[in-house]
């Protein structure tokens, strides 16, 4: 073991250990509350760390030439491994950071070095971002921050220059407005990035691009609510950090997984006047960001972090939790405390059989709930979060909390439900009231209208109907199962084609093979099972090209796609820049890139401007017909007296699809035919993956004629224009009729209660 090394100061007297020493406290502090709090004459302070053997809170104070000076109070306890005590005269505004000292004993998991200023883990504003320089790591590394001799030598360099400050604030704001408590049935969840959404958009001013303000002005709202979108998911806006190897290359981590703080938001996506201003202002613009949106209708969830934190593993930085206690807060293999075992591939896995890691998790969940007003959460790589060691359960106390804590049961719960660890892949295993991103549907949506086209345009085969016909019907094989009868219900599907991390939409019908060179990895990042087709060309193709004649089969295909997600049961999610057609060029992993390839381009030209016009209309029609939302698992039956059945797959013939025709690989029409109830109108989704023209029989169903409602064959939802070889045209089919459907393509038929008016 070597000794930690001292630090150059004097060590300020132990908080009640005297009154000559230091003030008598007014009123005592509370051990039980985690951070840094105002209180009466000064703040309450409370920092968990077990295995310490002294604590000092260190306030930096910043002198007019940038000069850095500090003032220590050494902490009372620890009381159950809490370091707690009062502070007279802190003021919100006040920098601040720990000095822990303790064991430096990496064989066991300890690395407590008080050379080290910590952030505290219940930070509600921070500034500066930590500088990588070998200062910052508890471990002796070179200038090119590789350990000298493994990870077994503490570093004396002071880190208080490079290390990121917590900062005193007053959580009070005036501004809240009442969520909107948006049902789960009525949700349509939009992913967004907050720089990448404004960074070009029109309406919205220069100064506020790219920030939370930006995210809230009118502009942005506008075309939100134009869409018909109830829910934004903003990727992480915690305080974050960039990993050391996207520093070394000059590039930064974009998106943002990569944990600082969890109860401090990101200081550089707020506006210049309010990073300016000081931290209290950037809370302020958070807040009224979420006022704002409120305000329009609109709820706002977080995708959040809590699988892992920026500081890597056993070589990486010492920021905050491994200087607290590696060992309270990183789960390690039981067999080598030394050893940090890792189910997230980021380096370290928070361990959620800690209790003070399950506190922290739902303190920040509640923090932001109660102060900022968010209305849910998206877990990244939840399985991690459910996880005893290795084994997974959904109801590991966490999870558990989810549904039980009085002010998280009243807020919107999303799993990723898969992690890097052992059986990590888990859809469909999360609990009540968890719904969960449903990458089967994604794979079987693409499948469908993508790769098996492909493959047959080159002599394959794809997949049988039956996995397609199951996502479309909500996916009961993995929702319809839990604690009571008919499980979570359909709507615990959060149904998507693309997300922040693979290609767009766009770039699935023009891309086969992923371009992610800007990415400096020589294009090993980034998944290679992407289940797209470039329709015969390689990535864009000009208008006056040889192959030009891809590009309308290439927005037919988009909107299919489209289309499908919208209409289907389960809750979607649509991709910021889908609805306009946005390109990443190629590139399906830009985590790593802060400029144009990520930001939406807004410059919208004909097949963009339609395609926007398709994608607004579909979600009204989706808005406008609850037939196209359930709430319950179909029965394929019968109910209530209703004549037609609440579902029925048929064949191209509109005869009921038998074994032979679901097992067989070759079949690429499919009918879904749902039933309104005689209370709205009955849909009839008519699906063609063929790269042939096919013939159509419509399904006797009601008996009442079918109204065209939307065909992927119209490059905007149009009504006064005829598609491509349809001859005679009309918007009404008989029951029994046989239509021409062009090869791939979709439409939506409806017939009508006196009740329900068709949309046009």
């Amino acid at each position: 073991m070597h000794s930690p090394p001292t630090a150059d100061r004097a060590p300020a007297p132990r908080l009640y250990e005297d009154a000559g020493a230091s003030p008598a406290p007014s009123p005592a502090s509370r051990p039980d509350r985690r951070g840094v709090h105002l209180v009466g004459d000064g703040v309450d302070v409370a920092v968990f760390a077990s295995r310490a053997t002294r604590v000092d809170l260190c306030l930096v104070d910043v002198a007019s030439d940038g000069g850095l000076s500090e003032r220590r109070y050494t902490l009372r306890g620890p009381v159950h491994g809490v370091w707690h005590g009062h502070v007279p005269g802190v003021r919100a505004g006040q920098r601040y950071g720990f000095r822990v000292h303790g064991p430096w004993s990496p064989p066991r998991g300890q690395r407590h070095n008080p050379a080290k200023l910590l952030l505290d883990p219940y930070a509600r504003a921070v500034v500066g971002a930590p500088r990588l320089t070998p200062a910052l790591y508890a471990h002796v590394v070179g200038e090119d921050l590789v350990p000298v001799d493994g990870t077994g030598s503490p570093d004396p360099r002071d880190s208080v220059a490079d290390a990121a400050h917590g900062v005193v604030v007053d959580d009070r704001f005036d501004g809240a407005v009442p969520a909107p408590r948006t049902p789960w049935r009525d949700t349509v969840i939009y992913e967004a990035h907050v720089r990448g959404l404004t960074m070009h958009l029109p309406g919205v001013p220069e100064h506020l691009r790219g920030t939370y303000a930006g995210l809230a002005h009118p502009a942005t709202i506008a075309h939100l609510r134009s869409l018909g979108i109830t829910a934004i998911e903003l990727l992480p806006i915690h305080a974050k950090m960039d990993e050391p190897h996207l520093t070394a290359k000059g590039l930064t981590n974009y998106w943002g997984y990569n944990t600082l703080g969890y109860l401090a938001p990101e200081p550089s996506y707020a506006s210049p006047a309010a990073r300016a201003a000081g931290p209290a202002a950037v809370l302020a613009e958070v807040k009224g960001m979420v006022a704002l949106l409120h305000a329009a209708g609109i709820e706002v969830l977080l995708d959040v972090v809590y699988n892992h934190t920026c500081e890597g593993g056993v070589a990486g930085p010492t920021v905050s939790w491994r200087g607290l206690g590696a060992s309270d807060y990183y789960l390690h293999d039981d067999a080598d405390r030394g050893r940090m075992l890792d189910t997230t591939g980021c380096g370290n896995t928070l361990d959620m059989r800690r209790t003070e890691v399950v506190r922290l998790v739902l303190d920040s969940l509640r923090y932001w709930v109660r102060e900022v007003g968010i209305d849910g959460f998206r877990y990244d790589l939840a399985v991690t979060l459910g996880r005893n060691a290795d084994q997974f359960t959904p109801y590991h106390p966490l999870l558990v909390a989810l549904a039980t804590d009085p002010v998280l049961r009243e807020v919107k719960h999303i799993a990723e439900p898969w992690d890097l660890g052992p059986d990590g892949w888990r859809t469909g295993q999360f609990a009540a009231p968890v719904a969960e991103w449903n990458d089967r549907f994604r794979d079987s949506v693409r499948s469908f209208w993508l790769a098996d086209p492909g493959a047959a345009a080159k002599g394959g085969t794809g997949r049988d109907l039956r996995d397609l016909a199951t996502r479309l019907s909500g996916s009961a094989d993995m929702f319809g199962y839990g604690d009571v009868p008919g499980g979570r219900g359909p709507l615990a599907s959060i149904s998507y084609v693309t997300a922040h991390d693979g290609f767009t939409l766009a770039d699935l019908v023009a891309y086969e093979h992923k371009d992610n060179s800007a990415n400096l990895e020589d294009n090993r990042d980034g998944t290679t099972d992407n289940l797209s087709w470039n329709h015969g060309a390689e990535g864009p193709v000009p208008g006056d090209s040889p192959a030009a004649d891809v590009l309308p089969l290439r927005r037919r295909s988009i909107r299919n796609l489209l289309g499908t997600l919208l209409l289907s049961p389960g809750t979607p999610m649509l991709t910021a820049g889908d609805e306009i057609g946005r390109t990443q060029r190629g590139n399906n992993n830009t985590y790593c890139q802060d400029n144009e390839l990520s930001y939406l381009d807004w410059d919208l030209g004909r097949w963009r401007e339609d395609l926007l016009a398709t994608a607004r209309y579909l979600l009204r029609l989706r808005r406008e017909h609850p037939v196209l939302r359930p709430e319950r698992f179909y029965t394929g039956r019968a109910t209530d007296g209703d004549p037609v059945p609440d579902l029925a797959w048929l064949g191209a013939d509109a005869t009921e699809m038998g074994a032979h025709r679901w097992h067989d690989p070759r079949a690429r029409v499919l009918q879904m035919l749902r039933s309104g109830g005689g209370r709205d109108a009955d849909v009839l989704l008519v699906l063609s993956s063929s790269l042939d023209y096919e013939s159509v029989r419509l399904p006797v169903g009601r008996g009442a004629d079918y109204e065209l409602a939307w065909s992927s064959g119209w490059e905007a939802p149009s009504f006064a224009e005829a598609e491509e070889d349809s001859d005679p045209w009309s918007l009404t089919a008989a029951p029994g009729e046989v239509v021409r459907l062009d090869p791939l393509s979709m439409r939506v038929y409806v017939t009508r209660p006196a009740s329900a008016p068709l949309l046009r």
